[in-house]
């Protein structure tokens, strides 16, 4: 197995001692918020993992530049390390289902991390959101048109819930935690989100920390996160155990 290891601003030892650091923070929420803070101003970048159908699978670990799946992955991994050298078990094991390092196997879908790596985290949408849940049952994978997103990932049906926007309430929003990973329901066809990005609190509102593609942005950054969600079709919120 080919593996791709940029450090970005940090030296391996700094990244040792960063996680060694945050390992003694105990409450998941307030270690992720620790890890992912250390990203703020990392460089937006798409397309940064290697493989497909008729490339093999390269192990690629870029902290240069991230898109925000690759972003929750790395601050994931993390949390749940104390070295550079169990980080990368780690990213492993979130990434790919049963750590097992292909394109096939790799979670391309926010709901695939639910359903993969449940001794980590935990959907808590329908919790949340209590009777005001939407339910869909959608083909992760697979186009209106019956073409896929993915060439070469098998297409599944998965029961997706979410919180749709007008309903993301005062309540809803006092019930989120500050390390919950958020992602934007997606109404087309065949996809379960559009983007994702992890919600902190602070003294003067909620957040959410997000690696932007936007044009103001195309950073790690922080966004006010009740206008932000305000035009979106809907929230899902998985939750560090």
């Amino acid at each position: 197995m080919k593996e791709f290891v940029l450090t970005g601003k940090w030296s391996l030892d700094e990244l040792d001692r960063l996680m060694n650091e945050s390992s003694i923070i105990n409450e998941a929420g307030k270690r992720i918020a620790f890890l992912s803070n250390q990203f703020l101003g990392v460089e937006y970048k798409e397309s940064t993992l290697i493989g497909d159908m008729n490339t093999p699978e390269v192990f690629v670990i870029n902290l240069e530049g991230m898109d925000c799946f690759t972003f929750i992955d790395y601050v994931e991994a993390m949390r749940l390390s104390t070295s550079f050298n169990e980080f990368i078990k780690n990213l492993k094991r979130i990434r790919y289902c049963n750590g097992i390092v292909s394109f096939e196997n790799r979670n391309h879908f926010f709901t695939d991390w639910v359903v993969n790596n449940s001794g980590f985290i935990e959907d808590v949408t329908e919790q949340l959101g209590k009777q005001k849940i939407g339910s869909i049952t959608k083909i992760l994978n697979k186009k209106k048109d019956g073409t896929c997103f993915l060439a070469g990932v098998q297409p599944r049906a998965r029961t997706i819930k979410y919180i749709p926007a007008e309903d993301v309430d005062d309540l809803v929003i006092s019930n989120l935690m500050t390390g919950d990973y958020a992602g934007i329901y997606s109404k087309e066809d065949g996809l379960d989100v559009s983007h994702v990005g992890i919600i902190i609190k602070k003294n003067d509102g909620i957040y959410l920390r997000h690696a932007s593609s936007g044009n103001t942005h195309r950073k790690v950054t922080d966004e006010e996160f009740i206008s932000y969600i305000k035009n979106k079709p809907g929230l899902i919120v998985i939750r560090p155990k």
